[in-house]
């Protein structure tokens, strides 16, 4: 997922393409790439982010484009136009590796139609990072990653589903940069 607006980073600049040594985004493609265990990479775009489009576009990854009305409603938008399990992560996520992809995939069940997965929000505050929502699940407060394991063949028109949870307390996931404050966090190590 990488159309939106970036709107709590406060910057005149796309936020994937703020760099943590490369762009965000790029960290985020090469974890996917590296991991070797996807038959595709798709990046779903929106005009709220032509620059990181156009340079998603650059490195031969394919482009879904959408509305660009929130990462909810774009990925609603997006899943209809997929036919086999999906992998879905967020663009900014710069400690993503291949390692934690694989341990996520092996983490979920395919039985299930939605699996997202979480982090504790004592973990998070314990890296200097806040999150805006949360779910309780086995009465810990967590917070989302903006990881999710989707089955789109068995759902319908966005249809509420049952949602499935993993929660894994690693920074690789924790660390998502949505303000300017998590962004100087990330820098500043």
């Amino acid at each position: 997922m990488c159309g939106g607006k970036g709107t709590r980073m406060k910057s005149s600049e796309e936020k994937l393409l703020l760099r943590y040594k490369k762009p965000l985004i790029e960290h985020v493609l090469n974890a996917l790439q590296n991991s070797k265990i996807f038959s595709n990479i798709i990046c779903v775009t929106s005009n709220n982010a032509p620059k990181t489009r156009e340079f998603v576009s650059s490195l031969d990854i394919d482009i879904l484009e959408t509305k660009g009305a929130g990462y909810s409603a774009d990925l609603g938008e997006s899943l209809s136009k997929f036919e086999e399990m999906i992998f879905v992560t967020s663009g900014d996520m710069p400690l993503f590796d291949s390692e934690i992809i694989k341990k996520i995939v092996d983490l979920v069940n395919e039985e299930n139609v939605w699996t997202s997965v979480l982090v504790r929000k004592t973990f998070l505050l314990s890296l200097g990072l806040e999150a805006e929502f949360f779910v309780n699940y086995n009465n810990e407060e967590c917070a989302y990653t903006g990881i999710s394991i989707v089955d789109p063949r068995r759902i319908k028109n966005m249809e509420t589903v049952k949602e499935s949870y993993v929660v894994l307390d690693d920074k690789r996931i924790a660390v998502n940069l949505n303000t300017k404050k998590d962004y100087d966090l990330i820098c500043a190590t």
